[in-house]
């Protein structure tokens, strides 16, 4: 499996850094540096990696946050993600930038907090570090992704300015008002000038991804693919219910993987989402590997891998 570290492969979404809520509610995973990431994905045959800081930001009060609940009154930070996302930046710059050439960076996104300031710490960030794009992870922030048509707007106005796509974490649990797929795609219909990657397959919503093939400003990725097959295969309501789901063999994640790669051959993109391939918590005990989803991809012919981990991932980032 393993290919050279100069593989033109590319992981589409993986996050580094620390996740306090998740640790200090005894959950996982919580963390992962960069050059463990570099490792795993050398080991896996991935070259490149489009990557981001992990979920929970300083802007929100970790005491609170210790409970499930998340409020900014007593935050240490008052912008979100500016800490965390310089953070990411100077591990992979500064501290090591033997690697920093494998690093395809996104930043984090709150799209209901402090908007306005998120913008300027942005700017000013990129004046001293390159950026490829932004990453919004609405659910675990409690955070509604359908601001970004209102006062978060700035936030996709800038991402426009600057040509950068932006990933986004996608829900069809219906206990989840904060990121449902549906929102998703009217943010993508009203801004066609951004480029958006619906992550997670859409949670095999198959009514989303035939509209993802049809909009020229939407792909989607397939990162934690392995437990969401096994989320599918329990029937959760975490994935698309039966008469909506993506028809396949979810019991073969390869074989789920060669027939979305089949149906939506322009728009697919492979993505690992580590280290959330694992997710374990009061509720689920979801756990993969780095290499089980490699795994998955390499089982493929050589044309559909080089197509849905390199050219599908070029054109979503806007790289010629």
């Amino acid at each position: 499996m393993t290919q050279p570290s100069d593989s033109l492969l590319i992981d589409v979404h993986t996050h580094v850094g620390v996740d306090l809520s998740i640790y200090l509610r005894g959950h996982f995973p919580y963390g992962l540096d960069w050059p463990s990431l570099v490792e795993q994905g050398t080991q896996a045959g991935i070259g490149k990696f489009v990557v981001f800081p992990m979920v929970t930001h300083l802007g929100l009060n970790l005491a609170e946050s210790r409970e499930g609940r998340f409020t900014t009154e007593g935050a240490w930070e008052k912008i979100p993600y500016a800490y965390e996302n310089r953070r990411l930046m100077t591990e992979i710059e500064k501290l090591f930038p033997e690697l920093s050439h494998r690093a395809l960076p996104l930043w984090m996104l709150d799209p209901s907090r402090e908007a306005k300031g998120q913008g300027e710490a942005l700017r000013t960030l990129h004046q001293e570090f390159r950026c490829s794009g932004l990453k919004v992870q609405a659910t675990m922030i409690r955070s509604f992704i359908k601001d970004l048509l209102g006062s978060g707007e700035c936030l996709l106005d800038l991402a426009e300015e600057k040509n950068w796509p932006v990933l986004i974490h996608t829900s069809v649990h219906p206990e989840d008002p904060w990121s449902p797929v549906a929102d998703i795609l009217e943010i993508a219909r009203r801004r066609p000038g951004i480029r958006f990657n619906l992550a997670h397959s859409c949670r095999f919503d198959r009514p989303a991804l035939e509209e993802i093939a049809t909009l020229p400003n939407t792909w989607f990725d397939c990162s934690a693919h392995i437990i969401h097959c096994q989320l599918a295969t329990e029937n959760s309501p975490a994935v698309a219910g039966p008469d909506r789901r993506f028809v396949s063999d979810y019991r073969n994640p390869s074989g789920v993987l060669a027939d979305l790669a089949q149906s939506y051959p322009q728009k697919l993109m492979w993505g690992s989402d580590a280290p959330f391939h694992s997710y374990c918590d009061d509720n689920f005990q979801l756990v993969s590997s780095y290499p089980a989803e490699a795994q998955a991809l390499h089982q493929l012919d050589k044309a559909t891998v080089q197509r849905i981990a390199s050219t599908n991932i070029l054109a979503f980032l806007g790289i010629a």
